[in-house]
């Protein structure tokens, strides 16, 4: 789907528990190994699991979003929607400058994408890219210089999204969910620069 078929807006971040009406699970039937080169640089190698699953965000405690208002500040945080034919199929939801939040680092020029969802009949059709790109645009004109986001490295189709749209791969914690102790944490990064007028 171009982004000229999809409608992308600016959405009262209030009405952040609606998105939870947008499936986020998918299934997991490849992960990702992680493998640390000499040079210190991350590669990700795919690999089949033994018995797939489904992954589902909004099912593990605390982090649905009808919570994240009681969670955090969300006065600054973005939440961009995309329609197509008059129905909502996707939105993002970008944090910045939210005390407390470590993936912010406790910069104001690093914004960072909380939650990417896009309705599952439309996945794969560019709109998480025209998300994304949208997220960029809204970060930039917050005067933000880069933007970051954490995923897992069961989550294959989003870290390929995110490689294709010019993240690096900056980090990956093994150690990082206890509670999901077969899951890797990646942090993806991105440079963001103005286009030419």
């Amino acid at each position: 789907m171009a982004d000229a078929l999809v409608d992308i807006r600016q959405a009262d971040v209030a009405m952040v528990a609606a998105i939870a009406e947008i499936p986020i699970a998918f299934d997991v039937e490849r992960i990702f190994e992680v493998e640390r080169h000499a040079d210190g640089s991350l590669a990700l190698v795919a690999a089949p699991v033994s018995r797939p699953w489904v992954k589902d965000y909004d099912r593990i405690e605390g982090n649905a979003p009808a919570g994240w208002g009681e969670q955090f500040d969300l006065s600054n945080w973005g939440l961009l929607t995309a329609g197509a034919d008059g129905h909502v199929i996707g939105s993002v939801l970008i944090a910045f400058d939210t005390r407390g939040l470590e993936l912010l680092e406790g910069r104001r020029d690093l914004a960072a994408i909380w939650d990417l969802r896009v309705r599952p009949e439309a996945r794969r059709q560019g709109i998480g890219g025209a998300l994304l790109r949208a997220a960029e645009r809204w970060a930039l004109s917050k005067g933000c210089s880069e933007l970051s986001v954490e995923t897992q490295n069961v989550n294959v189709g989003a870290c390929r999204l995110y490689a294709k749209s010019g993240f690096r791969l900056r980090s990956a914690d093994a150690a990082a969910y206890p509670e999901f102790p077969d899951e890797t944490q990646l942090i993806w990064t991105k440079r963001l620069t103005r286009a030419p007028a």
